[in-house]
């Protein structure tokens, strides 16, 4: 048995006729060229008899790439076994998959066939295609629940009739790992001539065990694996083809297989196929999620900032990625703070971190990420709360249905005292400077007030730029950064009092 796995890939197939993931032509072959870099063994290009424009999709697959094979999918059916060598045939190696229902369920309700029928009808299916093509795949659909003495049957007629590949799907993902293993060495063990073909895989994911049952049919013999890039597909999905191919990447300690996959170029394609269809994978999803290489738990930050390996067994450089991402949040730590503070340029004392370290993770309860331009902001104003007169104790705000109001209260840092007051205004930032008018008195005419964003998303810091002109005639000036832009405002107030 040879140690080499091959890669079938059926994105633009299986994947792409699961609902929200349909793409043109132009864009299927564009990311069919994609395939071909990740360098993928087999491209299941589409169905050819499902419609015109898929037959036009996979002849234009078949005319334009050179190196994998080019696959076309088939029911068992002469008609359109014959259509799909002709959307193949221009292809460097062509190839058909043609396919019948082997499951009680399925030959009783969909088929309505005996299993003798069944039997004859498979044996037909392939010879045709193997008059037509040298290549020949065949699935007994629903194998994961097919009597097996029946399935030894049927594949042993296959390959009698001249079937290259078997291909054994758990088509609605009901096999479990050790169930799905021992399926695949029984079919290898006691079917005739099982030595002349390669076994193949395809699991769903409907019970989340897609990528297990394959790498369970791996361990078994199996040394052909279909699945789709982000495990798209059918209900659940399919075996997700950038899990499997890392786990075999990541642990040849244990798997001892070979494949040809060039692995970093599972994020551009994984991208790709994300840009195409408009469908973005999860957040945590393995190697391609947004969070794969994020960090954010402070304990974890510390491991990693002292040997990567401690909480990653992969570097991201290996599956396309930039680098391992560092986030800042309410989890995170004084030595990812410092690390970062630094990398920005800012050179941080010992006695200077505890202070900014509790800035920071005021922010943070504020905000879900910490960008650089938050830490910006921080380390600009974070000083001027050490010496300040006046500092923001409380604000109540509202714009509802009646008029614009807020309600104030600061505390003057050397007497300590607290001093409220309540004004109604034109908008809430009209009310609340009313109030710091009568609390702090006024710093002259506002005769700038500008807003700023500066950070992105939904929690982003407003800034406010306000400038006042004195009765002497001076110009002063400051910039303030919050989540909440009214009070960001009524910051920047306080600094020009203050300074």
């Amino acid at each position: 048995m040879n140690n080499y796995i091959r890669i079938f890939d059926t994105t633009l197939r299986d994947g792409e006729q699961s609902p929200g993931f349909s793409m043109s032509s132009q864009e299927k072959l564009r990311l069919a060229v994609q395939l071909e870099a990740l360098q993928v063994d087999v491209i299941e290009a589409g169905f050819p008899a499902a419609s015109p424009d898929d037959f036009s999709s996979v002849e234009t697959i078949a005319k334009t790439l050179k190196h994998p094979e080019i696959c076309g999918l088939t029911r068992a059916i002469e008609s359109e076994i014959r259509l799909t060598w002709d959307a193949v045939k221009s292809a460097e190696k062509p190839r058909i998959h043609t396919f019948l229902a082997t499951s009680p369920v399925h030959m009783e309700y969909k088929l309505k066939k005996t299993p003798e029928e069944v039997l004859k009808m498979s044996v037909k299916a392939v010879k045709c295609a193997k008059s037509l093509c040298d290549r020949v795949d065949f699935s007994p659909e629903d194998a994961g629940r097919s009597d097996r003495d029946f399935l030894v049957k049927v594949l042993e007629a296959a390959i009698e009739a001249g079937a290259d590949v078997l291909n054994i799907p758990d088509t609605v993902g009901y096999n479990q790992p050790t169930e799905y293993g021992e399926l695949i060495a029984y079919l290898i063990k006691h079917t005739r001539g099982s030595d002349r073909v390669i076994w193949s895989i395809h699991c769903h994911d409907d019970l989340g065990l897609a990528v297990a049952n394959s790498l369970a049919g791996i361990n078994n013999g199996a040394r052909q694996v279909e699945g789709t890039i982000n495990g798209i597909g059918e209900r659940a999905g399919n075996a997700s083809i950038e899990e499997v191919v890392m786990n075999l990447e990541i642990r040849k300690d244990f798997f001892h297989l070979d494949h040809g996959i060039k692995t970093t170029e599972i994020l551009p394609t994984s991208r790709l196929l994300q840009q195409i269809t408009g469908q973005r994978v999860q957040a945590n999803k393995a190697i391609v999620g947004r969070n794969a290489f994020a960090h954010e738990s402070g304990i974890h930050q510390d491991g990693l900032l002292k040997n990567r390996e401690t909480y990653e067994i992969m570097t991201p450089q290996m599956v396309g990625a930039e680098k391992t991402e560092i986030v800042l949040g309410k989890h995170s730590g004084r030595a990812a703070l410092k690390n970062r503070l630094q990398e920005m340029g800012y050179q941080i004392s010992d006695d200077a971190m505890p202070k900014i370290f509790a800035n920071f993770k005021a922010l943070a309860d504020q905000k879900k990420e910490i960008t650089n331009a938050d830490l910006d902001m921080l380390m600009l104003h974070g000083e001027a709360k050490k010496t300040a007169k006046w500092s923001l104790e409380n604000m109540e705000v509202s714009s509802g249905a009646g008029q614009p109001f807020a309600r104030l209260s600061v505390k003057n840092n050397i007497t300590r005292e607290i001093f409220s007051a309540e004004k109604k205004g034109d908008g809430m930032v009209d009310a609340a400077y009313q109030c710091l008018a009568e609390i702090v008195g006024s710093p002259g005419t506002l005769t700038n007030f500008v807003i700023e964003n500066v950070t992105d998303g939904i929690d982003s810091q407003a800034v406010v730029v306000v400038q006042f002109e004195q009765e002497n005639g001076q110009i002063v000036s400051s910039r303030q950064g919050d989540t909440d832009i009214v009070r960001a405002a009524i910051l920047a107030y306080l600094n020009v009092v203050n300074t």
